[in-house]
């Protein structure tokens, strides 16, 4: 069996669910709309809440072209004001409501959320929860790595888990034509080193391919991280928000990106690490580390999205791919209980049927009329 045979089959064929993982589990019959307080709710089509990725900014200091192009996200750009963003307490809040309902995972994320000042204050709230079994949460963020040397260290002793670091090229002239930043592929790694060095692991480095302008980094990519015990994962350029110009003739499918590195390194695959992993995980058969691919567009892996995305400014999304959210800051300020406040995230959560990477290409996945998705340096990756 070839490769991109074997891709398609662990990308679900369909169902979206991951050769060997474990079956999605349904929900009883006649279940409740709104579950009671502590009982994990699921969605219309079986899939459980386990992941919540908290946007903590809408303000990045890259200006990548597939995420925040810089003649949209100018200098008139009306970003979300201070006073509109959750408070760190308050996003610590709907972190316990949330770990109650059966959130085992907590990511951060922006826009670039080390710009958001003393993130690492938050970092130590969250580092408080605990899981009904008394377990603490996977707590983890995601960053462009430019402000990760200095704060490694911080957030680390603050009680961060792990990170994952963007990096889309180590070439300098590619790298400035991805992110449109005075940033350089050095200032990246060197954060990636601090948080190695921190403790900080393991690492994931995520690179988004564009075919045309940084694909022909795949491999001196694969080159630099193999044997270096972070977890390079490769992700297809997505149609994220309506800002970026998208178009699939860009798109460079995961298969390929195996085939690449595969006539080069040889791979075999490997399990999924947990129910409703987004990555195809592979491993070099010398045994010099793995890579992954993160195929929303050609293999979608809708039938097990666990995830839902919290934005700075405490609404509530489904989906990546959503253009409505769900305003829990509200009810956070306005005199709601925690158990109110849980009731209203279970009841919006088993109301989820989005499936969007699963009807791209379809009649008009697209929102209704007059509505944009939402931007993902707003909402987070």
């Amino acid at each position: 069996m070839n490769k991109v045979i074997y891709l398609a089959d662990l990308r679900g064929m369909g169902a979206g669910q991951a050769a060997g993982a474990p079956a999605v589990r349904r929900p009883p019959t006649g279940a409740a709309a709104l579950p009671p307080a502590g009982v994990r709710p699921y969605d219309r089509r079986g899939r459980p809440l386990r992941d919540l990725r908290i946007s903590v900014t809408d303000r990045c200091n890259f200006r990548c072209t597939y995420c925040m192009p810089r003649e949209v996200f100018d200098a008139r750009y009306d970003f979300l004001p201070h006073a509109d963003l959750l408070s760190f307490e308050e996003i610590a809040r709907l972190a316990r409501i949330a770990a109650g309902l059966g959130v085992e995972k907590i990511r951060l994320t922006g826009g670039e959320p080390l710009l958001r000042k003393n993130v690492e204050t938050l970092v130590a709230l969250l580092a408080e929860v605990r899981r009904p079994d008394g377990g603490a949460l996977d707590l983890t963020l995601t960053t462009n790595g430019s402000l990760l040397a200095r704060k490694a260290r911080a957030l680390r002793e603050a009680g961060l888990q792990r990170v994952t670091v963007s990096l889309d090229a180590l070439d300098p002239q590619v790298f400035r034509r991805m992110s449109d930043a005075a940033f350089t592929p050095d200032d990246v790694l060197r954060g990636i080193d601090a948080a190695a060095d921190a403790g900080l692991a393991p690492i994931k480095v995520n690179m988004v391919v564009r075919r045309g302008v940084n694909d022909h980094q795949i491999l001196p990519m694969a080159e630099r991280f193999r044997g270096s015990g972070h977890a390079l994962r490769f992700i297809e350029y997505m149609d994220v928000g309506s800002t970026n110009g998208w178009n699939m003739s860009e798109v460079v499918p995961g298969d390929d990106i195996l085939a690449r590195i595969g006539a080069v390194h040889p791979l075999l695959p490997l399990p999924p690490g947990h129910p409703g992993e987004v990555a195809a995980r592979w491993r070099y058969a010398d045994g010099a580390g793995e890579v992954g691919v993160i195929t929303s567009v050609t293999h979608a892996f809708c039938g097990d999205c666990n995830r839902a995305r919290l934005s700075p400014e405490g609404k509530l999304y489904l989906c990546l791919f959503g253009s409505r959210g769900h305003d829990l800051r509200a009810l956070l300020r306005g005199g709601s209980d925690d158990e109110q406040i849980g009731r209203a995230v279970a009841g919006i959560w088993g109301g989820r049927d989005d499936a969007y990477s699963e009807q791209r290409g379809r009649a008009d996945p697209a929102p209704a009329s007059g509505e944009r998705r939402i931007e993902m340096s707003y909402i987070g990756g």
